[in-house]
């Protein structure tokens, strides 16, 4: 049978597609903007009619009419990472969480501790040789589909078909659904003065040559909006987004200097602009792989001079920082942090990067702490912490005693909190 045969022998509509899952199934959901509207739509429709079925994703952008406290006995939403569609279920506990490193979540689909029944996905149209790319969110999804009873794609002529391991053949998918909406766009955070100034003391030591991993948030944006002048930088991250663009365009990004797959951007999710996502079709500069390729520590590490800039929520004198939670209440999730953190370690000439502001509500709160609060989810251990960044200074940890972490974390606290953060100290016998 030919591949157009195939194709058509598997198209139905949303609602037929969504018969396709039994009571207890566990579905995989690719990342943000891969997660497919029709089919999740038909499954809001239809939730009342099942028992026991969880929708698993690392991070929900919509709030589909199944993220419902009512109804989670039918479909329940199991969150890898939280957002804003999914947080304030988080909070209340109807939300389920699974705490991993984001590069681990394939080898967890591979072993079955982390069910793979069904895969909802979007993906580009097939090309000639049958085969679909799911470039806006390969991470932990290409695993599911090897392992999973059904894969049901959402085929939107939006979707780029992007090159890398990212790809699902006609022979592998049970049924398939067709959709013309735009993908959803995700703009850039706004970015105030606090953020700009974090952003030039990181800008400042990222030299010509480097290979960048960018997380989300303003502070990330603001020091990729600072590089627009450094020449052949490289891309090695978990997601590419406009601000990765920026760079390209500006002519800062070559891959030239990359010592591990060079001439390539390369990453394991796509968050932006409709832009954004023309770049990546087709694009021979860019490939899109699974997560536990991209955030292998191993393997990015293989990149000499590689920056890692990631955000945390608050942090202690000893430089644990607590990234995903604002104490015992679920804010986010472990995701890439801690993988790149470490990458960047491994890294010949590598530097990795924790940026935040130095305070919270308005200056009444101080984010560097004697210790983290209670009941905080820790992200990046004392061990890996190298660079920490705030609008006050950079303070640098690794190989430094406890005593000289705390020197150099109340360094680049906010003035009005040093005198106190000196006293806990001294209390602490860290000073």
């Amino acid at each position: 049978m030919s591949h157009q045969n195939q194709y058509q022998a598997r198209l139905r509509s949303a609602d037929d597609a969504i018969a396709l899952i039994q009571n207890g199934d566990f579905i995989i959901v690719p990342t943000g903007v891969g997660e497919p509207p029709a089919l999740l739509t038909a499954l809001s429709e239809q939730r009342r009619r099942f028992t026991d079925v969880k929708v698993a994703q690392i991070l929900a952008v919509r709030k589909f009419g199944y993220i419902d406290p009512e109804t989670v006995d039918n479909v329940r939403h199991v969150a890898f990472f939280y957002g804003a569609a999914t947080r304030p279920g988080g909070k209340a506990g109807w939300i389920d969480f699974i705490p991993s490193y984001f590069s681990e979540m394939p080898s967890l689909i591979e072993r079955g501790q982390i069910p793979a029944d069904v895969v909802l996905s979007m993906a580009s149209p097939m090309d000639q040789h049958g085969y679909f790319s799911l470039s806006l969110g390969a991470d932990y999804t290409m695993a599911a589909v090897a392992r999973a009873r059904a894969v049901v794609l959402e085929i939107n002529p939006n979707v780029p078909f992007a090159y890398g391991n990212c790809h699902v053949h006609i022979s592998q998918v049970t049924a398939l659904v067709e959709s013309s909406e735009p993908v959803m766009e995700v703009g850039l955070p706004k970015i105030g003065p606090v953020q700009v100034a974090i952003g030039k003391y990181v800008a400042d030591m990222i030299d010509d040559g480097s290979t960048l991993q960018i997380g989300y948030g303003g502070i990330p944006d603001a020091v990729v909006m600072q590089l627009t002048h450094k020449h052949d930088l490289g891309v090695h991250t978990e997601m590419i987004g406009d601000g990765i663009l920026t760079l390209v365009e500006s002519g800062a990004i070559t891959n030239r200097k990359k010592t591990y797959l060079p001439g390539k951007s390369v990453a394991t999710f796509a968050l932006g602009s409709k832009k954004l996502y023309q770049f990546l079709d087709r694009n021979p500069a860019l490939e899109i792989h699974p997560v536990d390729f991209t955030n292998d520590p191993y393997l990015a590490a293989k990149n000499d001079n590689l920056i890692a800039i990631n955000a945390t929520l608050q942090i202690d004198l000893l430089g644990q920082c607590g990234s995903e939670s604002l104490g015992h209440v679920p804010y986010s999730g472990t995701g890439g942090q801690a993988d790149f953190v470490r990458a960047a370690n491994r890294s010949r000439g590598g530097k990795a990067f924790i940026v935040l502001p130095s305070t919270a509500q308005n200056d009444q709160l101080t984010r560097i702490v004697p210790t983290l609060s209670p009941g905080t989810h820790m992200s990046t251990s004392k061990n890996d912490i190298n660079y920490v960044v705030t609008e006050h200074g950079v303070a640098q940890l690794r190989g430094k005693s406890a005593k000289q972490r705390a020197q150099e974390m109340i360094s680049i606290a906010h003035p009005d909190f040093r005198a106190e953060l000196t006293e806990a100290a001294r209390k602490m016998q860290l000073l």
